[in-house]
């Protein structure tokens, strides 16, 4: 009797240890996988993101060429890769062909800077250091390197990581394309995966906010990145009108910072005094007028472009989109946006229900049958 007792007062803890090991070798392969995957994550979102912004074209286009989804796959991914590796052999060829020149002209000493004029002395705050630093540079560009050797140098080394840096962030964007065309040449298993994922998590409300996340993917895509192209665009233009050196440059910067949420006046703003110190005074107040245009129409076009056709409000969007992208980069304007906006509607949900149950419970005391009403969240 007593064996059968201190048989059975072992069996729970018998049990709860095999559960313990179970749950403990699962979490073990699954933080294994994770180890393995993670250098490879931040690709596969982007190629997700891709992916999933450039569908519609992609149906479009499909159905265009006859119905080849395999040409339609790689007539996107050419182009994709075309937008990407085309401007980057051009700038990298005219860059290093400056660079080399540059090198060539100060070694030779026959580097030529045009005086800074008068009206770079009423610059706010910044006008007399700028003055006296680019007359130095006008008069002896080699004496002025070799008197400002040191801040030349950490100038230089901080170039030389930020181009690192972008090239490595073009290499990325190279692999996230080519994801992107796995995915699009397997659209139809991606979705049922990613719907049996979701009704997995979220039950009955999986594919409400799988189309929740697909639509604030493209919503994100459309008002953040499209506008910001738009604006970097004009900008360029502007730039190529005045004359302004360097102006792909300074319009890359531009669409940097759009994306970044920044107004690109940051840019335009110093531009803007170097249009006036070089040209007429017509010609800075037109450039200056279009530069604020551009700075500010985003305010325009972002509540007509960002979170249409999303069930959230706009102001869901852009809060997601600027906080995921201050935690995470430039991919965190897709994760954070989705993110937020999933939790919106989840938080939507839940005050849906909480009201439901409050007036069952005051219907049944008070002996009423209450009407039965969808749960569904609406705007």
């Amino acid at each position: 009797m007593d064996a059968s007792n201190h048989q059975n007062g072992r069996a729970p803890v018998k049990q709860a240890v095999e559960i313990a090991i179970n749950l403990g070798l699962i979490f073990i392969v699954l933080a294994w996988g994770l180890l393995i995957l993670r250098p490879f994550i931040s690709l596969i979102i982007w190629g997700a993101v891709i992916a999933i912004a450039s569908y519609t074209p992609f149906l479009k286009l499909q159905s265009a060429i006859g119905g080849s989804k395999k040409l339609a796959v790689m007539i996107v991914t050419l182009i994709g890769l075309g937008i990407v590796i085309v401007p980057t052999v051009v700038f990298t060829g005219s860059m290093v062909e400056s660079t080399t020149s540059l090198g060539q002209h100060i070694a030779d000493g026959t580097v030529e800077i045009p005086p800074p004029s008068d009206a770079v002395k009423d610059w706010p705050l910044i006008g007399q250091k700028v003055y006296s630093a680019w007359n130095e540079a006008a008069v002896n560009f080699t004496a002025f390197l070799q008197d400002n050797a040191e801040q030349v140098k950490a100038v230089g080394t901080t170039i030389l990581s930020k181009v690192a840096g972008v090239g490595l962030g073009i290499l990325q964007l190279v692999f996230s394309i080519l994801i992107a065309a796995a995915f699009l040449s397997n659209a139809e298993a991606a979705a049922a995966a990613m719907q049996r994922f979701f009704r997995r998590l979220t039950g009955e409300h999986g594919s409400e906010l799988l189309n929740l996340s697909v639509a604030t993917i493209r919503s994100v895509a459309v008002g953040v990145l499209g506008i910001a192209l738009i604006q970097a665009t004009l900008a360029g233009i502007g730039m190529i009108a005045v004359g302004v050196p360097a102006a792909g440059l300074w319009a890359l910067l531009v669409l940097i910072v759009a994306i970044a949420q920044l107004p690109p006046w940051v840019i335009l703003g110093p531009i803007i005094f170097y249009v006036f110190s070089v040209e007429s005074t017509t010609v800075a107040v037109i450039f200056m007028i279009w530069s604020v245009m551009v700075s500010f129409m985003d305010m325009v076009l972002k509540p007509i472009m960002l979170g249409r056709g999303v069930e959230a409000p706009m102001l869901v969007i852009l809060l997601g989109a600027i906080g995921g992208m201050i935690m995470s980069g430039i991919i965190g304007l897709f994760v954070g946006a989705v993110v937020l906006a999933m939790g919106y509607k989840l938080f939507q949900a839940w005050l849906v229900i909480g009201e439901a149950d409050a007036d069952a419970e005051i219907a049944s005391e008070s002996g009423d049958s209450p009407d039965v009403q969808s749960l569904g969240v609406s705007e």
